[in-house]
C-alpha cells in the first residue's frame, strides 16, 4: 500500500484545510480500504469523517426523512420509519453484502463505492476506468456482469450499489457540501455518471465535496418491491435488479417508478418503461411492452446476453407481484 497521511476530522469547518493533494474520505471503509491495498485508489491523504456529527436519522419536511452519511446500512434498514413507509429501501439494503458490513458501511461510502468489475481490480490487465486510455479488457474478455445499458466503448462497467436502485427510484435527492462550506441540493440520480470517454470519473462530485445527507421525499401511493437476480442467495451483487413504485386505480396504473441496477454504470431510472405504462391497464401484456421499450437499445457482449431477456422478465414479474399485492390492499 503507498504510504499516506491520516487526520481524522472532528468538524465539517477543517475539511479544506489541507495541503493540496489527492485525498479521500474515510468512513466505514469498506470498500475504499480494498482498493488501497490494491493501489487502485492511491490517496495522498485520508481524511476520517467518522466521528462527524452525521449519524443521525430525522423526519423531514412534508413527511420526508433526512438521513445522515454516516448512518450505517443497518441502521437504515432497520429503522422503523424506513420499514414502514420506504420498504424498497430497507429491503434493497438488507439485500446487499452481509451482515457485518452492513453494519460498518455508511449511506454516503454505499452511493459512491466503486464498480466491482473483474478487470478493474487485476492491475495486469488493461482498464480505462483505472489508467484513462490503457483500454477496455471487460469488452471482449468475461464480461456475464457488465452493463447492457448506458455503456461505451471506452467501459463496460456496472454499479454495484442495491441501496442507490431504491434511493433513485424513491426519488432520493442530496445535500452536499463544498470545500469553501457552500452547500447544494442534488438528485441521486444525478450523482453517478455514465461512461462516455471519461469511465475514471464515476460522479459528478467536485474534489472533496461531501456527501452531508440524503433527503428522501414522502413516496407517491402504491406498492413498493424489490427484486434482486443474482448467482447466489447473499453475498452476491446483482446480476439485475429492480425497484419498483406501482399504484393502481380502478386496473390502471396511476402512478409508476422504476429503477434498475446490474445494468449501466449508474443506477438507472426506467423512464421509457414508466411512460409506457402510465394511464394504461395493469396488465401484464402492458408490463412486456414497458420492458421492451425501456430496453430496446440493450447491447450485450457475449457473456452478458443473457442479462437482456432477464432484465425483461424481472422487471415483468416485479410489476406483476406488484399490480397482484395493489389489487388485495382493501381501500
Amino acid at each position: 500500500m503507498k504510504p499516506f497521511d491520516y487526520r481524522r476530522i472532528q468538524t465539517v469547518e477543517e475539511i479544506g484545510r489541507d495541503e493540496p493533494g489527492q485525498a479521500r474520505f474515510l468512513a466505514g471503509g469498506t470498500n475504499l480500504i480494498d482498493l488501497m491495498k490494491h493501489e487502485i485508489e492511491v490517496p495522498d491523504r485520508l481524511l476520517d469523517i467518522s466521528r462527524l456529527q452525521l449519524a443521525s436519522i430525522e423526519d423531514g419536511e412534508n413527511g420526508g426523512l433526512r438521513v445522515g452519511t454516516l448512518v450505517t446500512n443497518t441502521a437504515l434498514a432497520s429503522d422503523p420509519r424506513v420499514r414502514k413507509t420506504w420498504p424498497l429501501l430497507s429491503a434493497a439494503l438488507l439485500s446487499g453484502a452481509t451482515a457485518q458490513l452492513r453494519n460498518r458501511a455508511t449511506t454516503g461510502g454505499n452511493l459512491l463505492q466503486r464498480t466491482r468489475c473483474f478487470y478493474f481490480y487485476d492491475t495486469a490487465r488493461p482498464c480505462n476506468k483505472r489508467n484513462p486510455g490503457e483500454g477496455c479488457s471487460a469488452r471482449e474478455g468475461q464480461n456475464r456482469i457488465h452493463a447492457i445499458l448506458g455503456a461505451s466503448d471506452h467501459c463496460i462497467a456496472t454499479h454495484p450499489s442495491d441501496m442507490a436502485v431504491a434511493m433513485v427510484a424513491l426519488d432520493a435527492s442530496l445535500t452536499l457540501r463544498a470545500v469553501d462550506g457552500s452547500e447544494r441540493e442534488l438528485p441521486v440520480e444525478e450523482l453517478h455518471r455514465l461512461p462516455g470517454d471519461h469511465p475514471e470519473q464515476d460522479t459528478v462530485l467536485a474534489p472533496e465535496e461531501l456527501i452531508v445527507s440524503v433527503t428522501l421525499p414522502a413516496p407517491p401511493p402504491g406498492r413498493q418491491m424489490y427484486r434482486k437476480v443474482r448467482d447466489r442467495s447473499s453475498y452476491a451483487f446483482a446480476l439485475i435488479s429492480v425497484g419498483v413504485i406501482l399504484h393502481v386505480v380502478e386496473g390502471k396504473v396511476d402512478s409508476i417508478r422504476i429503477a434498475f441496477g446490474g445494468v449501466a454504470h449508474k443506477p438507472w431510472r426506467a423512464h421509457k418503461a414508466e411512460a409506457a405504462l402510465l394511464g394504461k391497464a395493469a396488465t401484464e401484456a402492458n408490463f412486456r411492452l414497458a420492458a421492451e421499450a425501456e430496453l430496446a437499445d440493450a447491447k450485450g457482449y457475449g457473456h452478458n446476453n443473457f442479462k437482456i431477456p432477464l432484465a425483461r422478465r424481472t422487471l415483468v414479474a416485479t410489476l406483476r407481484d406488484a399490480a397482484h399485492s395493489e389489487q388485495e390492499v382493501p381501500a
